[in-house]
């Protein structure tokens, strides 16, 4: 849940707001993107997916930062299971938008269409899943507050407030939406990708929800001087990102860097780490290994433990939270996320 509860539109309607983006390789020829919400999903938000979302992955093939092509998921109102299932099922569609339709709008080649809670074939070897699935996204959330705390109220550079730490989302569901498409349908090479989420019914499109890169909002825009940053980053688009934003997380990441007294000159690394940060776009080199790492972003795979690659560049210091995805919650085939937790074992942790 890099980036939950960041709006007031996400805390007001949890099933618009977008938690984790992951981008990665799937069978051979084929592209992996998976998009989450709903923070602790059948317990403390629905276990649905809003039936007037437009639900986004998008994709810059030719580096202009605007969308060339667009996977895009509606769905059906929730009803209720057959049997004696307590849980909802809803119809969806995904559809394949270039040109004009990826940029605005619902349009676009139908490629996937079926129910949620199960995995769906279709043509092309496409597969697809949306529903229930345990968050793969850890941090140590205590530790996190505290560290963030100690920059902004008392001036300093804390990591001990990472030891420890206990991960704050395990043992919760998200709601999340996958799939697996030949590659192909993207382009070749590098791309880069993001994912969003527009109410989408009676009146005009708008975008709500945005993730690019993990812990923008929460950590890199995370001064309280900057009223309705995380409104306005999640509205707006990677285009436009440099001029609205470069300024603040560049002071950010110089700010940090000056009291960890981690950079000879924390000016210039703050200039060099913007530019791989600003926009927040993941590139990603179709049909190759996913790593988001210190060293390089390429794609996003399930296991990557963003929390700490995002601490240790922020900071130019070898810093972690303590926790990690767990493994186990991972599975070797599509959708690759593992089976959900049982309710029970969400609602011991309220």
């Amino acid at each position: 849940m890099s980036h939950h509860f960041d709006t007031p539109t996400a805390k007001e309607d949890p099933r618009i707001n977008i938690c984790d983006f992951y981008l990665f390789r799937g069978r051979p020829g084929t592209t992996v993107m998976a998009l989450t919400v709903n923070p602790n999903a059948g317990v403390a938000a629905p276990d649905t997916l809003r039936d007037e979302g437009l639900y986004a992955f998008r994709f810059d093939t030719d580096r202009d930062l605007r969308e060339d092509v667009a996977f895009k998921v509606q769905f059906g109102a929730p009803a209720h299971a057959d049997g004696g299932e307590h849980r909802h099922v809803q119809t969806f569609e995904v559809r394949r938008a270039t040109g004009a339709d990826a940029l605005k709008g619902a349009g676009g080649e139908l490629i996937i269409s079926g129910n949620t809670g199960r995995v769906v074939k279709a043509d092309q070897g496409c597969l697809a899943y949306a529903g229930l699935a345990p968050d793969l996204f850890a941090t140590n959330g205590v530790g996190f507050g505290a560290f963030r705390k100690a920059l902004w109220s008392e001036n300093r550079f804390a990591p001990e407030s990472f030891q420890n730490g206990q991960s704050l989302f395990a043992g919760n569901n998200i709601s999340a939406i996958v799939l697996e498409l030949p590659s192909s349908l993207i382009g070749q090479g590098v791309v880069h990708a993001w994912a969003t989420v527009s109410l989408y019914g009676h009146a005009p499109e708008v975008q709500v929800s945005r993730w690019g890169l993990p812990m923008i909002t929460h950590f890199l825009l995370s001064d309280p001087s900057l009223h309705d940053a995380s409104e306005k980053y999640n509205r707006a688009v990677p285009a436009d990102e440099v001029a609205l934003f470069s300024k603040p997380i560049r002071d950010f990441v110089e700010k940090v860097t000056v009291l960890a007294h981690s950079a000879a000159d924390p000016s210039a690394y703050a200039t060099q780490l913007l530019a791989r940060l600003c926009p927040s776009v993941l590139p990603y080199e179709l049909d190759t290994p996913a790593s988001f790492s210190f060293a390089a972003f390429n794609g996003r795979g399930l296991c990557d433990d963003v929390m700490d690659v995002i601490l240790t560049l922020v900071t130019n210091t070898a810093l972690g939270d303590g926790v990690a995805p767990d493994m186990r919650l991972i599975r070797p085939d599509f959708p690759y996320f593992g089976e959900p937790h049982p309710t029970a074992a969400s609602s011991a942790k309220q």
